[in-house]
């Protein structure tokens, strides 16, 4: 046993660590998009070696040792074979999308292949450990509960080394070392079976930790075109959790520019500085300028999302006293404060100067200051919250913008302070749908903060940009503007070529979207919204999807308005429903092949809607009530990756603790079952109306303080669920004379519906707030345990 757990336990390890890098690694290769995918192929894959199981006569018959041994060699040699086609094979995700739209099949054919030879490799070191591993449940039934618990542990380490492993040996060698673990896995049994046997399993694990020590050395991945293809000539370049930085340079810039390349995307950039403030007089007259022309001499100013330096070298000429640069990205700052120092004149060491890595809110929060401009610096740079899921503008979650956001920064302004937001918009006087959901939020804040006559409180510009590109500069003041302020910007619009204003308060152009929301009330402002191409309505926490801005029925089935090639119009919305159905047919697909190919086997398996019930609704509430709380604590912990780690680290070592305890409750299941599911209603209504107050108390606190509460606050769930699959298991394995095939195949039923909710979470997030999705996890936990509770508790 303590062999198997060992096997067990590398396994999983092997899997989380390339689950999560192959995440970041397609991150920079394709889009953020491809995120789903990949956890996708690992849940297919490891549902998958169960169904395997289940229906091959010769897999049952096969020697533990045997399969155990041969899984974790071909998973190894899997993740090599994957990460040389990842590299090597160029795909063009966005072209082959375009082209099918225009109608033509040649070249999507042709991409379609590709992608499928690329997601087939992927998807092989998955299959292979979850064969692994399924062989092993099913084998070893009686020893169930701690089979799962070694598996969560593998998972869970998993989970508190992947940061430090994407800092220091980067994705590409994460998953380079995650090979060489799931290679690890074949070490003990092989050894039993000779020297042989062993020194080809030596030899490939030494070769993939080559493999890791040379990433520097070894080849980018080819991005797609969109992203430029083939490898760019960039100064420096460095990968990190949240995501991966290229500094290329501008030719014939003045003044001298380089662009920083966040995962593949121009995202922002580094100017050259002498040091002299008197050589930045271009910012006179640019839109940055504009809330300095109405604040008071001297601000002291917070940038959320300083990125590359351009606002506080903005903020130095316009006067600021005090600069507080707030940056998500720690390889971003090291930009400004090693790598290029002298570029930037030092500018990170300026006496004015104070950069912070922190996430925006959550130092504001914590920060018990005030702040004369508050500055949000084009969200969609990625240089803040949205940071971690770049190239992905509307599945990007991002809490900067929300209602609590805008009434957090108001909260912390001076009295005569401003916040000021700017952004690009394509198509403003068509559409302007960035800033009319802007404006929406904002007036919903104020009236929250008791605020009257919102739109007093505003001021509206639009700048030239590049193209149809145009950045638009919305301000926002808890005390009214004044005629003198608007006066000062209209002025300043009026200098700068190409910009116009939309509002500068009550006698402003009336007929148009961005007044409609600034001044209609009632009944004829719901309308507004309704009649509006575009959902542009106020988000909250709850649904912090900005730029969500087409309905799902319009991404389907089309509308006057849609746009198929602006990534805010439809595509993300397209991608996640074409995601979910591939899911769905691959689940039916699988799930069918055993009762379809194995009529007779399945004919004597008793309970088996039953079974399917339950396993299905652990695999949909689990991710349902996971993915939630992941999205809760964002803002607790302040760093987007480290919520999803320390959550995930939180609920494994629980959940293992809790399959450990599993044997104490199968004696009187029905009774345990009853009781777990109260705890469940009782913890998830605690999570759903008291986690944001705890939240709100605690995001002050030092991070390790935060990291120990969300670990307390989350291990009462972990306990309850860890009981739940392992009590599943050790039921079936007792039902008639197939327990072996029976197991394997409830295995693959909870895999598969992982996957489908790992996608469905996010589209019913973005229709109906994660809190909705929160309670429907635990309705289908419910569920789960009482169409279960009908199966015998033994044979």
């Amino acid at each position: 046993m303590r062999r198997v757990q060992l096997e067990t336990f590398l396994l999983a390890l092997g899997v989380i660590l390339l689950e999560v890098s192959y995440t970041r690694v397609f991150s920079f290769k394709l889009v953020y998009y491809f995120t789903y995918l990949v956890i996708g192929i690992a849940l297919l894959g490891l549902g998958s070696g169960g169904v395997l199981v289940a229906l091959s006569a010769r897999l049952r018959r096969a020697s533990l040792e045997t399969v155990v041994v041969r899984s974790a060699l071909i998973a190894a040699l899997g993740v090599a074979l994957s990460y040389a086609l990842t590299v090597f094979v160029p795909l063009h995700l966005f072209r082959m999308v375009m082209r099918f739209s225009q109608g033509e099949w040649d070249l999507p054919a042709r991409e379609a292949i590709k992608l499928a030879v690329v997601v087939g490799a992927i998807f092989l070191p998955f299959l292979a450990a979850g064969l692994g591993l399924a062989k092993i449940f099913a084998t070893h039934t009686e020893n169930i509960a701690r089979l799962y618990f070694a598996d969560l542990m593998g998972a869970a380490l998993g989970c508190a080394l992947v940061i430090p492993a994407l800092i220091y040996l980067t994705p590409p060698g994460t998953v380079l070392l995650s090979g060489a673990i799931l290679g690890a896995a074949a070490l003990r049994f092989s050894a039993r079976q000779g020297v042989v046997r062993t020194v080809p399993v030596l030899a490939l694990i030494a070769l993939l930790l080559v493999g890791v020590g040379f990433v520097p050395r070894l080849p980018d991945p080819i991005r797609d075109m969109v992203k430029g293809g083939a490898k760019v000539s960039a100064e420096f370049s460095r990968w990190s959790p949240v995501f991966r930085v290229d500094v290329v340079p501008v030719p014939s810039a003045n003044p001298a520019t380089k662009f920083l390349v966040h995962d593949g995307l121009i995202g922002s950039s580094i100017m050259g500085w002498d040091g002299d403030i008197a050589s930045l007089g271009r910012y006179d007259t640019s839109d940055r300028a504009f809330p300095f022309r109405i604040l008071d001499p001297g601000p002291r100013v917070a940038i959320i999302g300083s990125a590359g330096g351009n606002e506080i070298l903005a903020s130095l000429r316009l006067g600021a006293s005090e600069i507080t640069g707030i940056e998500l990205n720690p390889v971003t700052i090291s930009l400004l404060t090693d790598h290029f120092a002298d570029f930037t004149g030092h500018l990170a060491t300026h006496p004015k100067v104070e950069i912070v890595n922190a996430e925006g809110r959550s130092y504001l929060e914590g920060s018990g200051r005030e702040f004369d401009l508050i500055w949000f610096v084009a969200p969609d740079s990625y240089a803040a919250m949205n940071a971690a899921t770049s190239g992905a503008f509307v599945l990007s979650e991002s809490y900067l913008y929300t209602q609590q956001m805008i009434e957090t920064a108001l909260k912390h302004l001076s009295p005569n302070g401003i916040l000021a937001a700017q952004f690009g918009e394509i198509d403003y006087d068509i559409k302007p749908n960035r800033v009319v959901r802007y404006l929406g939020t904002a007036r919903e804040a104020f009236a929250e903060l008791g605020r009257a006559n919102f739109a007093e409180h505003v001021l509206v510009g639009v700048s030239a940009g590049f193209g149809r590109l145009e950045t638009a500069t919305i301000l926002l003041r808890k005390s009214p503007f004044s005629t003198k302020d608007g006066a000062a910007f209209r002025g300043l619009a009026a200098r700068l070529p190409g910009s116009r204003v939309s509002w500068t308060g009550p006698g402003s152009a009336n007929d148009n979207p961005i007044a409609n929301v600034i001044t209609l009330e009632g009944a004829a402002r719901a309308g507004f919204y309704d009649e509006y191409p575009y959902k542009v309505h106020a988000i909250t926490d709850d649904g912090p999807f900005f730029w969500h801005f087409v309905r799902f029925g319009d991404a389907l089935f089309g509308g006057s308005e849609t746009e198929v090639f602006n990534v805010e119009e439809g595509v993300g919305e397209r991608l996640l429903v074409v995601f979910l159905l591939l899911s769905a047919a691959f689940a039916a697909i699988f799930l069918l092949a055993p009762l379809v190919l194995a009529r007779g086997l399945w004919a004597t398996v008793p309970y088996k809607f039953s079974s399917g019930l339950y396993f299905a609704a652990l695999g949909l509430g689990f991710m349902f009530i996971e993915i939630c709380l992941i999205q809760k604590l964002t803002l607790f912990l302040g760093y987007p990756t480290y919520s999803l780690t320390v959550t995930l680290f939180a609920l494994l070592i629980s959940t293992g603790v809790g399959s450990l305890l599993s044997d104490r409750l199968m004696a009187r299941r029905n009774l345990a079952f009853a009781r777990l599911g109260l705890a469940l209603c009782v913890l998830v209504t605690f999570y759903e109306f008291g986690l944001d107050g705890l939240v709100e108390m605690g995001i002050g606190w030092p991070f390790e303080l935060r990291v120990v509460a969300t670990v307390l606050v989350l291990a009462p769930l972990g306990l309850c669920l860890g009981t739940l699959m392992p009590l599943g298991l050790r039921t079936v394995s007792r039902l008639g004379p197939n327990g072996e095939a029976y197991v394997a195949w409830c295995w693959a039923v909870n895999g598969f519906f992982s996957v489908m909710a790992s996608v469905l979470a996010t589209i019913l997030a973005m229709m109906q707030g994660f809190g909705f999705v929160l309670a429907l996890g635990l309705v289908i936990y419910l569920i789960g345990i009482a169409a279960f509770s009908r199966v015998p508790e033994s044979a």
